[in-house]
């Protein structure tokens, strides 16, 4: 998989049809993989936080979730060929998995949130085999980890909110056998319908964070990073 330095970090350069047959053939051949969508926010925090950072390097894949990213890879002479949204590769992964007979399981989320978001799931892929779905409340790290390798699913996605969502995912990497881990943030909120996502119109004009912040006024805090996040790669991109 082809992949190009932005902010130094390595993103995948493809379209999201070429990305989930690369993650299939892995599937394929039960490669373990994690998977990190990230972001400006992401990006920023990193910076800050050098063990977060490691995690990010240590990822099998970083997808650039977020037009400040594919924004900033044009600012520095080194475009992304798309966004690839959490939330859509999700979506497609499912969609692979229903076809394909991969087992999935669902973890985070509020107790209520995450039946809802694990039922709405199964309707729209009523072929789907869900190993079992966890709410993110963890207790007992040992009794999750052993319950989830006794069910052996092939997919984990994991809704935790970064940075918790990757660290979970580090940690733990090593107690599975095989099997696709890929950190979802808020997915399960928005399948649950406790949040809607963007209209088309919106995430096509690259609004959607807009959107989310309008329903989300708390997050306000985090967007906040987006103009400083720019402004660091106009600069990597004057200084070079």
């Amino acid at each position: 998989m082809k992949t190009t330095e932005v902010m130094d970090y390595h993103f995948i350069n493809s379209d999201i049809n070429s990305f989930v047959q690369d993650l299939n053939n892995r599937l394929a051949n039960r490669l373990k993989t994690f998977i990190i969508t990230a972001n400006p926010e992401i990006i920023m925090y990193a910076g800050e936080d050098p063990e977060f950072r490691d995690v990010i390097h240590k990822a099998d894949y970083i997808v650039p979730d977020g037009a400040g990213v594919v924004i900033a890879s044009r600012i520095l002479g080194t475009p992304l060929m798309e966004r690839i949204t959490g939330f859509d590769l999700m979506q497609e992964i499912l969609k692979a998995a229903e076809k394909k007979g991969y087992s999935v399981y669902f973890l985070g989320a509020e107790p209520e949130v995450i039946e809802k978001a694990a039922g709405k799931i199964q309707g729209d892929f009523p072929q789907l085999n869900i190993a079992g779905y966890h709410h993110g409340y963890i207790e007992d790290d040992t009794e999750l980890v052993n319950e989830i390798r006794e069910k052996k699913p092939d997919i984990v996605f994991v809704g935790l909110g970064f940075p918790k969502q990757e660290q979970w995912i580090n940690q733990h990497l090593k107690d599975f056998n095989h099997g696709l881990f890929m950190g979802v943030g808020g997915s399960y909120d928005v399948i649950a319908g406790k949040f809607k996502r963007a209209p088309k119109a919106w995430q096509k004009l690259n609004l959607e964070w807009f959107y989310r912040l309008c329903q989300q006024p708390s997050r306000w805090r985090r967007m906040s990073v987006l103009p400083v996040f720019m402004l660091k790669a106009i600069k990597k991109k004057i200084t070079r």
